[in-house]
């Protein structure tokens, strides 16, 4: 009987051992799993505000450079208005004043002409921006020939820069492309892209257009130079509003950063698109305008 209860008394010691031994493992998991949540919503926690300091800092570098940006816009724009103004008044001041000869007169008109053309173009820029910005604006569509309206957008732009006929070659200029679209809208892009790839061509300017018809149903106007080029780092950029190519100590065409912004808004209400190719810094520039043709 005494060996019966020696050995009750050690199996119950054993078994309150062992639970005691469960428990205390137990309570370890337990204490280290907290440790472990702690840990881990620290963690969470942690990257939470990582992410909202990138997040504000993201936001306040882009807010710093739109304001660079419409500060930029407003200098280039300030210039492109007061520029061609002074110019205009100093000429009739010199008319005013002095007895010139009529080929003078002329002279000086023709170059007041010029000056009223660029001022004109500059209100019109910044009015077109603010009009593709209209969600309700309405577009008015008629039947276009593209070839015959880019062919009346070279002679423009060759008129405006004095050039001769090679400096914007139009190829395929008589086959019939015809499209739906707003052709003041269509005029203002190829305008743009020609003034463009002139401007930023030097003082010998190689311009060519040539156009494709696609299987998709879309005709392509390529819209090609042999200019100053665009970094590769640019590329996505130049379509933004107010955005200009760095200059890089060189010297820039003024502008107001809106024309690109202003194509690329056009053909996209009228259900194209727009792309742009360049191999680099003074290796040309191809601007490619897709938009649906006529069925």
């Amino acid at each position: 009987m005494r060996r019966r209860k020696s050995t009750i008394f050690f199996v119950v010691l054993g078994v309150l051992l062992i639970a005691l031994a469960v428990a205390l493992q137990v309570g370890w998991i337990l204490l280290n799993l907290q440790q472990i949540a702690l840990l881990v919503l620290g963690i969470i926690f942690f990257a939470l505000l990582i992410t909202g300091l990138v997040l504000n800092t993201t936001f306040l570098v882009r807010e710093i450079r739109k304001n660079e940006q419409q500060d930029a816009f407003l200098n280039s724009v300030t210039h492109e208005l007061k520029t061609p103004l002074a110019s205009i008044r100093l000429y009739l001041q010199t008319l005013k004043q002095r007895d010139l000869p009529k080929e003078k007169q002329e002279e000086f008109y023709d170059i007041m002409l010029a000056d009223s053309d660029r001022l004109l173009g500059t209100v019109e820029q910044v009015l077109a921006a603010s009009k593709t910005r209209e969600k309700a604006r309405r577009i008015v569509q008629t039947p276009i020939d593209i070839p015959e309206l880019v062919s009346e957008c070279a002679d423009q732009i060759r008129s405006r820069y004095h050039l001769g006929e090679d400096a914007i070659r139009v190829l395929d200029a008589n086959d019939e492309l015809p499209i739906e679209a707003d052709s003041e809208e269509m005029k203002t892009v190829f305008l743009n892209l020609l003034d463009n790839a002139v401007k930023y061509s030097g003082d010998d300017p190689e311009v060519s257009v040539k156009f494709r018809l696609r299987s998709t149903g879309m005709v392509e106007v390529h819209v090609k130079d042999k200019g100053r080029g665009i970094p590769s780092s640019e590329l996505k950029s130049i379509f933004k509003r107010f955005y200009r190519v760095p200059a890089n100590g060189r010297t820039d065409p003024k502008g107001t950063g809106l024309g690109l912004f202003i194509v690329r808004s056009i053909v996209e209400s009228h259900g194209g698109r727009i792309l742009v190719k360049s191999r680099g810094l003074n290796r040309g520039s191809t601007f490619i305008v897709r938009l649906p043709v006529s069925r």
